[in-house]
């Protein structure tokens, strides 16, 4: 009896070492493929993380100076007598500080906790060394500017400013710190940006 064999059946050994290799090959294109998307998109995410980490910095910096703000109105309102005063001389509320290191924070004369201030004027003093140090310690390089302003806002862009009228009967707080972006470079200084916090005490609450 004779065996008939279909053409399409036969299959050298080359060509199925071939196909083998081929296919495996295919596999490999595969794999890789898979491995770099996934790579970019663990990248992706690790840059999310670090720029919501770095909001969730600045959104604590930004809470933290609006409550050191409110606490300096309070002790200035607590000491109003000398809170009302428009001259920096007679008036240690009134500063413009960038609170860079020891040196820069304001000294005092007399000690309140040991000797007491029966000075009103020793006892603002004290609070504002006591209140600038606690900010140094809770914000990157701040800085500070306490003045009496009628118009804290640019009328032109609506913007923050430094520059006060030094006139009027409304105490203004202004505050500003150094920021860093996610590649840690600084975004601006405190020194030269403009406002980021200005807390105007409410009206006659210093008389």
């Amino acid at each position: 009896m004779a065996i008939h064999i279909n053409s399409q059946q036969r299959e050298s050994p080359y060509r199925l070492c071939f196909a083998t290799v081929h296919q495996t090959g295919f596999s490999l294109v595969e794999v890789l493929v898979a491995i770099i998307i996934l790579s970019l998109g663990m990248l992706g995410a690790v840059g999310m993380q670090s720029a919501a980490m770095q909001s969730n910095k600045e959104a604590r910096n930004q809470a933290a100076a609006i409550t050191f703000a409110r606490e300096l109105g309070e002790r200035m309102r607590g000491n109003h007598t000398v809170a009302i005063l428009k001259a920096a001389a007679d008036n240690p509320f009134l500063f413009d500080s960038t609170l860079t290191g020891t040196s820069s924070v304001a000294t005092f004369s007399v000690n309140c906790f040991t000797t007491g201030c029966p000075v009103l004027k020793d006892a603002a003093t004290w609070d504002v060394v006591d209140w600038q140090t606690r900010v140094q310690a809770a914000l990157p390089t701040p800085r500070v500017k306490v003045c009496f302003d009628k118009d804290p806002y640019d009328s032109t862009t609506g913007a923050a400013r430094w520059a006060c009228t030094d006139d009027g009967d409304l105490s203004v707080v202004k505050m500003s710190w150094t920021s860093s972006n996610t590649a840690g470079s600084l975004t601006f200084a405190a020194s030269t940006a403009l406002p980021l916090v200005v807390l105007p005490l409410t009206a006659g609450s210093t008389q």
